[in-house]
């Protein structure tokens, strides 16, 4: 493994790296493209900043003494960005899909824990859509390791052996639980703001445009923590060790109307956001207690 980069206490400067997102690679990616294991690390993170508040506002989380579940992705961002610029990541940013994030909460964190921050580049695959990888990012307070997380990312490469026909979808479940979240055009520029990822199919229907998108999109990761805001404020929530799990699937245009479904169990619960007419999901996931 490359020698890891490390940052005390405040994360690397966002603007310097979107100047480097925009710089084209050397060389074009391939099949043989190999992603190095490259790591970065932030120690001392502050959990209690300014900005805070306003996320969970955004995402509609409740403030106090806990912080959000998804708080210290917002954190880790700087510190993603910092390897998908590097100059040995072989991928151009841009051309990056978000499939899946995985969260695992050991245990909830205070607001104003002062966490270590580690991110790592892994587990390549070569799949017939191109090539996928895992953003790892752990958590630790006083050195126990309390929040980690997995988010999968793909690079489109065409196969030589041409598309292969798509398969059927399984059939939709409706789960019994239902409730409607409608998005404003402006989202994707307030969330931009409380998380730094101002990634152009998010900000403007232009932008958007350019990248072959009809309007902006809402990010994936505001949908997750929305959802999370949402299901939390039900009876049924536990407090303790969690894991959360979700498949990215159609894009949510902004302005738009969608559908958060659920059900429950003792131990996990199953969960979709779905478009207006309930007939197709943006994301499905789960929610497991540990």
């Amino acid at each position: 493994m490359t020698e890891p980069l490390v940052y005390h206490s405040k994360a690397p400067a966002l603007l310097p790296l979107f100047g480097r997102a925009l710089r084209p690679k050397s060389q074009t990616p391939g099949v043989n493209t190999k992603i190095p294991e490259l790591q970065v690390d932030l120690l001392g993170a502050a959990t209690n900043t300014p900005v805070l508040p306003r996320y969970a506002s955004v995402c509609g989380f409740s403030t106090g003494s806990m912080l959000p579940l998804t708080w210290p992705h917002i954190l880790a961002f700087p510190l993603h960005l910092k390897l998908l610029t590097d100059s040995q990541f072989p991928l151009p940013l841009l051309g990056l899909v978000h499939l899946r994030n995985t969260i695992t909460q050991h245990r909830p964190i205070s607001t104003g824990e002062n966490l270590d921050i580690r991110v790592t580049l892994g587990n390549q695959q070569n799949t017939n859509r191109g090539i996928e990888f895992d953003l790892i990012t752990e958590a630790r307070s006083a050195g126990r390791l309390i929040w980690e997380e997995s988010s999968t990312n793909l690079f489109r490469i065409a196969s030589e052996k041409g598309s292969k026909p798509k398969s059927t979808p399984p059939e939709l479940e409706i789960y019994p639980c239902s409730e409607t979240i409608a998005v404003a055009e402006n989202l994707g520029r307030q969330y931009a703001r409380v998380s730094g990822d101002r990634n152009p199919i998010h900000m403007h229907a232009l932008s958007a445009k350019a990248f072959g998108f009809p309007r902006a999109i809402a990010h994936g990761m505001w949908s997750k923590a929305r959802i999370l805001a949402l299901l939390e404020q039900q009876n049924e929530w536990k407090a303790g060790p969690v894991r959360v799990s979700c498949q990215f699937k159609k894009p949510l245009f902004l302005p738009g109307t969608a559908q958060l479904n659920w059900r429950t169990s003792d131990d996990s619960w199953d969960y979709q956001l779905l478009n207006a007419q309930g007939d197709a999901p943006h994301l499905s996931g789960r929610i497991e207690w540990l």
